[in-house]
């Protein structure tokens, strides 16, 4: 998911109303912002506004800008399947409240939280219609009352819990960062959710030390690559990194010392040769019966950090919170375990630590000082445009990626448009052919099972023709006797 989103107040209760409005009633613009207060006027103009003080004053216009202001928006139009996010227009411009900031966005970041926010199983997205994403990376382009560290023109990168692939987003300050020198857009949204979720685990509630070993599942995602560059920053830190095959070679020279490919070997039975004593952190994404693994495989004062549900989606439709309280239950029986075995289990959801700002502004600033550094450097893995949100979500669910895949704002071009068309065609054709070989394949087998059936009856039937024949025989040869 990383089972993880930002910390943050969700974008004012009035944009959440437009959004709304604007789903049901399209034709109809959400509030905009007051008329800003007219240029101060010359002697001249005072006086011919004097002499027209007596002539009744026209009914009041709204400003061009509002009229015209427009910016294109991903909206969760409801649960289910990649079309249920579809990329709409909003008008409007949004108003600014004291401490409050508008970006110009460049590029959001996709995380697995947004996947399984789309099938309903995360509880921290307001329900639709409502515009997903966490993080993205802009330009100020205005500001409100009271903003005295931030300008027009700041490059920043952003962190909400929702709200943010659209083209413009209204957020307070403390929700921004400053970019540092030479980052570009595409590395900026992909920082926040990803490093401060590695950085809170590893040294927050891990307090990785040298010499220790670490277990990162999903070595290949945003999290995974995160958390290894991060591992990298203390000495002498044995990584284990589950991953297919296929992406051994990127995630050894990013810092995996030990590479484990779960499709093909028992990554428990791999580690444990390699490390019979156990691990000292294991880092969770998944759930389900491999939390259970991954405690069996501490160290005496080990951790283990819960922090998602990866196994859950595609699987039974249950919240986060109800997960945790699953999970809760089931290590609750084993207290005494957790005593004796000096081993300790932590949750932990970036989601839910929204009034924790101060927090999270010390860990940033920690990972600005590594990146600036040059000690970790997110990984681009592809850039798709919000019109192509479906492939960009299929991408990451499929599992394909190897780091962080991010969306551009900048619109498709006609060509692009076209050739994306062209796939869409062919995909469908692909698609058919494919479904149309499935219904042959059943209906093969369908005409197979009957061939079954008739050959199965039909030796039924001389075996009952068989056995009269030889009940006839025995009645013949008693008459004879």
């Amino acid at each position: 998911m990383s089972g993880e989103d930002a910390p943050a107040q969700q974008q004012n209760a009035e944009e959440q109303k437009q959004q709304q409005q604007e789903t049901k009633t399209p034709a109809e613009s959400p509030k905009t912002e007051s008329k800003p207060d007219p240029p101060p006027t010359s002697a001249s103009t005072e006086a011919a506004a004097a002499a027209a003080a007596d002539t009744p004053a026209p009914a009041a216009e709204k400003a061009p800008e509002e009229d015209t202001f427009s910016y294109r928006a991903l909206v969760l139009t409801g649960y289910g399947g990649y079309d249920k996010v579809k990329l709409q227009v909003k008008k409007g411009k949004p108003a600014l409240k004291s401490g409050e900031v508008m970006v110009r966005v460049k590029v959001c970041g996709l995380n697995f939280a947004d996947l399984m926010a789309r099938q309903g199983l995360y509880d921290r997205l307001p329900s639709p219609p409502v515009t997903p994403g966490m993080e993205c990376s802009g330009i100020i382009e205005a500001v409100g009352e009271d903003v005295t560290d931030r300008k027009v023109g700041d490059k920043v990168l952003v962190l909400n819990r929702s709200g943010l692939w659209q083209e413009v987003v209204v957020v307070a300050t403390t929700h921004t960062f400053l970019m540092p020198e030479g980052m570009s857009f595409e590395e900026a949204a992909a920082l926040p959710v990803n490093y401060i979720t590695a950085y809170m685990m590893l040294f927050d509630f891990g307090h990785l030390r040298p010499n220790q070993s670490v277990l990162v599942h999903m070595a290949a995602g945003g999290v995974g690559i995160a958390a290894t560059q991060l591992c990298k920053t203390v000495n002498d830190v044995t990584v284990f990194g589950t991953a297919s095959a296929s992406k051994h070679e990127v995630i050894s020279q990013g810092g995996v010392t030990h590479p484990i490919d779960y499709r093909t070997r028992d990554y428990v039975e791999e580690i444990r040769k390699i490390s019979p004593k156990g691990l000292d952190i294991v880092l969770d994404p998944l759930g389900g019966s491999d939390t259970h693994k991954g405690y069996n495989l501490l160290k005496p004062m080990g951790k283990l950090i819960s922090y998602g549900a990866a196994n859950m989606l595609a699987g039974q439709k249950k919240n986060l919170f109800a997960v945790a309280k699953t999970w809760y239950q089931q290590f609750s029986v084993h207290t005494l375990s957790l005593i004796q075995g000096n081993r300790s289990v932590c949750g932990f959801h970036l989601g839910y630590l929204d009034s924790e700002s101060e927090l999270i502004a010390q860990a940033m600033a920690v990972i600005m000082d590594l990146y600036k550094q040059g000690k970790i450097k997110p990984r681009i893995d592809s850039t798709y445009h919000l019109e192509q949100v479906g492939d960009a979500m299929r991408r990451m669910q499929e599992r394909h990626n190897i780091g962080k895949i991010i969306l551009t704002t900048e619109p498709m071009k006609e060509e692009e448009k076209k050739e994306e068309a062209k796939k869409d065609e062919e995909k469908k054709k692909d698609d058919k052919k494919k479904d149309d070989k499935k219904k042959d394949d059943k209906k093969k087998d369908e005409a197979k099972k009957d061939e079954a059936k008739k050959e199965e009856k039909k030796k039924e039937e001389t075996k009952k023709d068989d056995k009269k024949a030889e009940e006839k025989k025995e009645e013949v040869k008693k008459e004879e006797n």
